[in-house]
């Protein structure tokens, strides 16, 4: 497509529209390891296969309010000790790794709580964030086109004159919440272990607000102003 250039008769104003908005998180994610350790292999992966079961089943129990559920790395390793003049297997050690999204975060204090609770069982997170098709997004771009149109009017207005048409309206980016752009979560997320915790009442979790950015490149003709 040929971009057309400007004159005289048809003078051109190119301006950088920017969208900004804060909202709730809509999707809280943490992760869960569970750990097993044993003198043998069978032993351990028993062990780790009861414990990752107690997980789910606590997880599972939240209903609809668990968004999706994932199993991730899994290991059984041996763990060597020397013995004489060679190496003898001295123990093996298991580790699975599940991380779960939720959608509702009301009892999502209780429910960390509760996972941190179990034996040999570590819990990591929330990590706040919204869901890809969250409208949020669109309103971020709307308020950017808005801002574009506005800034591009006051410069016409500045000249005595008024905008005629819209040339080229282009996205320059939409930043969402993570990203490098938007450093959204501040601090790093909690670990909760589950040494020490025993009947620990249920942890008060604030959902972190999300910042939401979209910027726009709009270039409009104007109106030949009398100068």
């Amino acid at each position: 497509m040929t971009q057309e250039h400007a004159t005289p008769e048809a003078p051109q104003v190119t301006v950088r529209g920017e969208g900004r908005l804060e909202v709730d998180p809509e999707l809280a994610r943490i992760g869960v390891t569970v750990s097993a350790r044993g003198t043998d292999r069978p032993t351990a992966l028993a062990d780790l296969t009861r414990r990752n079961t107690r997980v789910l089943d606590l997880l599972k129990a939240q209903g609809n309010a668990l968004g999706s559920l994932e199993t991730g790395s899994l290991s059984i390793a041996p763990e060597l000790g020397r013995r004489g003049r060679g190496e003898r297997v001295q123990s093996y050690r298991g580790r699975v790794r599940v991380t779960a999204e939720l959608t509702d975060f009301t009892a999502l204090g209780e429910l960390v709580t509760r996972l941190a609770d179990l034996e040999l069982t570590s819990v990591d997170g929330p990590w706040w964030a919204l869901r890809p098709d969250s409208s949020a997004y669109a309103e971020a771009r709307r308020l950017a086109v808005t801002e574009a149109v506005q800034r591009a009017r006051a410069y016409a207005e500045a000249l005595g004159t008024s905008l005629a048409s819209l040339l080229e309206l282009s996205d320059a980016g939409l930043v969402a919440p993570g990203t490098p752009m938007a450093p959204v979560f501040a601090g790093a997320p909690a670990a909760f272990a589950a040494e020490g915790v025993g009947e620990a009442p249920a942890l008060d979790l604030e959902p972190q607000r999300q910042t939401v950015t979209a910027e726009v490149v709009a270039r409009f003709t104007m109106r030949p102003p009398a100068l």
